[in-house]
């Protein structure tokens, strides 16, 4: 195969672990599209990093004697290669195989099957509604937000360690929620590559119901962005539980009484944090700032900006977080959440690129893009809490529950 000949690696899932009393990396496809998975020596890391599309293989074989001492003869290596590619974590020919059947089967389907139900969170109506029910009870009488609210910050952690904080921002904003003509969903696409804008006109779903989505919405924004650059990826919110873990909470306040949704996902602003990239001088992300603003003026629209804030400690490749980087983590959350209290975009992008990319915050894109929408406006913090992210307390995610005016 021609793409062997100079193997370049997919954005793929690396997760480090011991097996068999040895340090290694699982690599598999982040999309899910198989479930093959490499299990590689660290010790071999280097052949991963090399397959960077500008090495053959004989380079490869090359650098890792020189470069790293690693003695690999290149039937071997090319058999290694071999089975990454079936493990669809090359780019090429079995990948775009595989990937163009995947699309047709998700686009065919009368709508996107909820890719959590059944693990995150019951598969069975009842026992769903009877869970949310639970946090609801649990987390007690909040302040409600005006029915007019436009937005909220919505976590997209897993129930069971954020379930207090969806409860308290979904039952402050309900009013505002069960008005909604038009819910839009912007969620973190955690497979997503830098300044990535992705659109599906396939219908959400999860035990409550079908939500439909807006696909004349859908079409007008791809429009403005170019048909590409919104469906190049959309395949992404086949798996992606950012849109899905929001989308329960407001079917179950809407009781059996669905409005359309506008699903996006966006991806990472790194590019831009780092200089590479100016987002001012983004003629795409104008465009598509100003079509949402023309969207939520004609009609009565919520959004909800699907992210969590700070990814700290070893689970996230940081330093273990002791007592005091614990409070310190704490007192670095509350200025991010004064911030976006603020409701400026500029103001809150200028503030993550002042100190606070390094704490990984996933919500990055979709709070941006909320507030740019919003332009004007305030917010006000109704939950927070830090949670476990490893088993030695050393690791932890923080997230909030925020309400728009």
């Amino acid at each position: 195969m021609d793409h062997l000949h100079k193997p370049k690696l997919r954005n793929i899932s690396v997760q480090r672990t011991i097996y068999q009393n040895e340090p290694v990396f699982i690599l598999q496809d982040g999309l899910k599209l198989t479930e093959a998975a490499i299990i590689l020596p660290q010790a071999l890391g280097p052949v991963a990093m090399l397959c960077d599309g500008r090495h053959t293989v004989s380079d490869i074989e090359r650098s890792l004697k020189s470069r790293y001492g690693l003695q690999m003869s290149q039937s071997v290596l090319e058999n290694l290669l071999e089975q990454f590619d079936q493990a669809l974590l090359l780019e090429g020919e079995t990948y775009n195989k595989a990937k163009l059947s995947a699309i047709e089967t998700y686009r065919s389907a009368p709508h996107r099957q909820p890719a959590l139900a059944g693990g995150s969170y019951p598969a069975q109506a009842g026992a769903l509604r009877q869970m949310l029910k639970k946090y609801v009870d649990k987390a007690g009488p909040v302040v409600a937000a005006a029915a007019d609210s436009r937005a909220i910050i919505s976590p997209h952690i897993d129930y069971h360690r954020g379930g207090p904080v969806y409860a308290k921002v979904w039952t402050s904003a309900a009013e505002a929620v069960r008005q909604a003509e038009l819910i839009i969903v912007i969620g973190t696409d955690h497979n997503g590559s830098y300044g990535t804008i992705t659109l599906t006109p396939q219908n959400y779903a999860s035990p409550l119901g079908v939500l439909p989505t807006a696909t004349d919405l859908v079409d007008h924004l791809a429009g403005v962005i170019g048909p590409d650059r919104a469906f190049s990826d959309e395949l992404h919110h086949r798996g992606e539980h950012s849109i899905e873990l929001d989308i329960v909470w407001l079917q179950y306040l809407r009781e059996g009484n669905p409005c359309p949704i506008l699903p996006i996902l966006t991806g990472s602003f790194r590019h831009f944090m780092l200089d590479e990239a100016d987002i001012a001088e983004d003629a795409t992300i104008k465009a598509f700032v100003a079509a949402l603003r023309e969207i939520i003026a004609s009609r009565r629209t919520l959004i909800v900006a699907s992210g969590d804030l700070a990814h700290m400690g070893p689970a996230f490749d940081g330093p273990p977080i002791d007592s005091a980087g614990y409070e310190k983590m704490k007192t670095d959350d509350q200025a991010l959440m004064n911030n976006l209290g603020l409701g400026s975009a500029g103001a809150f992008f200028n503030f993550m690129k002042a100190g606070q990319f390094e704490r990984n915050v996933c919500g990055l894109s979709p709070f941006y893009f909320t507030l740019s929408a919003l332009q004007q406006t305030k917010g006000q913090t109704i939950s927070y809490d830090l949670c476990p992210a490893d088993h030695n307390n050393t690791s932890f995610v923080s997230v909030c529950g925020l309400v728009w005016e």
